[in-house]
Formats: structure tokens, sequence, C-alpha cells
């Protein structure tokens, strides 16, 4: 029973900072997985891995309502999205099945270093300059296959990646983010394929970390609008560091 609390609580914890800060997913939600995993006593060296699966998992739930949301204001740009999609599903599945070859050490380390990136990129509020069209089929295959590809190893939905490529490619951000809400969907399903056929994914943890997650976004997002937008990217930026570290500090 406590371990099911602790997934109850990690819902809530990740769906309410889903909600107030824009962003969560794997980032969050990885190292706390860690954390109870290791407590609960699974697999020494299983843990980092059963930790991705089982986040990518979850963001099936979120990434299919946020995708109905941004549909539902006419904010998805469909055929960039389309486009994106078959790149996105070979990197985010052939990602998760070269995840399970990857030592827990290295796999840690590779982790941190992506969260280090997303959380400096949150921390400065780092946005490209749009400079270019989008590219042809070849190369929006090449993009979606490293943004698939590396938010499968996040076990993201991949937003901090596809926002910043389509508004460096002139694409107005408001449809960037809608358009990266609709891709997020084929990164968790790919994602989620590739690590359930390995038995990466630990299925009650799913189930009780998606429902309270579901629960908890609408408080942070009504949260959100009361609060200054700088100080709420610190603070994240600063718990992404701080989890991170203490998740690589854990594995090592």
């Amino acid at each position: 029973m406590q371990w099911w609390l602790a997934y109850l609580g990690i819902g809530l914890a990740v769906g309410f900072l889903a909600g107030l800060l824009g962003i969560g997913g794997g980032a969050v939600m990885v190292p706390m997985l860690v954390f109870v995993f290791t407590a609960q006593g699974l697999p020494a060296e299983q843990v980092m891995h059963i930790a991705l699966g089982t986040a990518m998992a979850t963001i099936v739930f979120t990434s299919l309502s946020s995708m109905r949301a941004h549909h539902a204001h006419g904010a998805v740009d469909w055929p960039i999205a389309r486009s994106l999609a078959p790149g996105i599903l070979t990197g985010a599945f052939c990602a998760a099945v070269l995840a399970g070859f990857i030592a827990k050490r290295p796999l840690g380390l590779l982790f941190s270093a992506l969260v280090f990136y997303a959380a400096t990129q949150i921390l400065f509020d780092l946005r490209p300059k749009r400079t270019r069209e989008l590219p042809g089929a070849t190369g929006l295959f090449g993009a979606g296959a490293a943004i698939g590809a590396v938010s499968s190893l996040l076990a993201a939905g991949g937003a901090f990646l596809c926002i910043p490529f389509l508004a460096w490619c002139r694409v107005p951000l408001r449809r960037a983010i809608g358009t990266a809400a609709a891709v997020g969907l084929p990164i968790a399903l790919a994602g989620t394929l590739g690590y359930w056929a390995q038995g990466y994914v630990y299925v009650p943890a799913l189930v009780l970390v998606a429902a309270t997650s579901v629960l908890a976004a609408p408080f942070g997002a009504r949260l959100a609008h009361r609060l200054p937008v700088k100080r709420l990217r610190i603070i994240f930026a600063l718990l992404l560091y701080a989890l991170a570290l203490r998740m690589l500090a854990s594995v090592w």
C-alpha cells in the first residue's frame, strides 16, 4: 500500500507541475520513479529502464488530452504533424529499444545531460531566431527522428525540442505549440511500444500515476495564471537541476 501511495503522490506532483509550468513528463517523473523503484527493491540494474518505460507510457494519456485541446482551438498544423510522424515513430521506437542495451549508469548520465539541457533552455528562456523555411520530406523525417529519439530517451512528449525547431522554421508560436502537442502522441506510442517489448513498463505505477496526474493538472493550470512567469521558470529549472543530480547520484 505504501508504494501505491507513493505512485499516487508522484502523479499529483507531476500533474500539478505540468499544469503550472506547461512541462513535466519524464524530466520530473523519471527521477521520482527511480527513487521509489529503488526503495521498493526492483532490480537495481533495471530501475532506470523501468522508470523511463513507465514514464513514457503515462505520456500516452496526457499527450492525447493535450492534442485534443489544441485541435479544438485550431492550433494544430496537421500537414506538418503528418510529415514529422514517420521520423518520430522511427526515432522514438529505435531509441527505446536501444535504451534497453545501455547500462544503468551511462543511461542515467545521458538522461541527466538531457534534463540539464531542458532546464537551461527553460531558465534562460532560450528561443532560436526564425531564420529558415521548413525543410522537405527528407529533412522533416530526419528532424522527426531526432526529436523522437531524444524524447524517448528522456521519456518526454517532445515539446522542448519540437517547438524550438518549428519556431526556427518560421512556424507561428501558437501553431508550433499545438503541433508539438499533436506529435507528442506518436512519440509516446512508439516509445512505449519499444520499452514495453522489453518488459520495462511497470503497470501498477503507470495506472496510478496517470490517474492522479490528470486530476492534478487543472489545479496547476489555474495557479499558473496568478504567479509571475519568470519566477516560475526559475523555480522549475532549479527543480530539474536538483532532481537530475539526485537521480544521477542514486544510480551511480
